[in-house]
């Protein structure tokens, strides 16, 4: 597995833009939960305040992996397999598909082209991202989606597609 390392400096960099970021959330949040002013936030009891810095890097972690999820599937998106996202996350194939099941259409969702019955038909996704077909049965018929309808899967227009091509099957072959 890849890891990708960062230089001395960018940690640096890193935990001040973090900490800057975190400073403000953990006073409201310290605010909130005494009615103090966020600028009395550091009268406050140590513990109190190790806990209002604690409870603000929870929020912190959460939208973290909010956005983690969303990088995934952006990824996802433009082709990258689990494989690939668990390398660069540092865990396995499968350990990327439990972090992020909906970031890779499945194997099925795809476009491609059926052959049954002695027929063929292409499965099309469109830009709105409903399936089509369009095949031809071995008695020589041309089918699409009908009234060009479209399905809400790759399988579903895949099943329409199979029903066209058994219907158009040439007979004893």
């Amino acid at each position: 597995m890849v890891l990708h390392e960062i230089t001395r400096e960018e940690q640096i960099a890193l935990d001040k833009a973090l900490y800057d970021a975190l400073n403000p959330l953990a006073s409201a949040i310290r605010s909130r939960e005494t009615g103090l002013s966020v600028e009395r936030m550091w009268d406050a009891e140590p513990v109190d305040v190790a806990l209002s810095v604690l409870a603000a890097w929870k929020v912190v972690d959460a939208e973290v992996r909010r956005l983690a999820a969303e990088a995934a599937a952006t990824a996802g998106s433009y082709g990258a397999s689990y494989e690939q996202m668990g390398a660069v996350w540092g865990i396995t194939r499968q350990g990327a598909r439990k972090k992020w099941p909906d970031a890779v259409s499945r194997p099925g969702a795809r476009a491609g082209t059926l052959e049954l019955f002695g027929g063929t038909a292409r499965l099309v996704q469109e830009p709105s991202g409903g399936w089509g077909w369009a095949g031809e049965g071995a008695d020589g018929v041309s089918g699409a989606a009908v009234d060009g309808v479209l399905h809400g899967s790759a399988e579903e227009a895949a099943a329409h597609a199979g029903a066209f091509l058994k219907e158009h099957a040439v007979e004893g072959a």
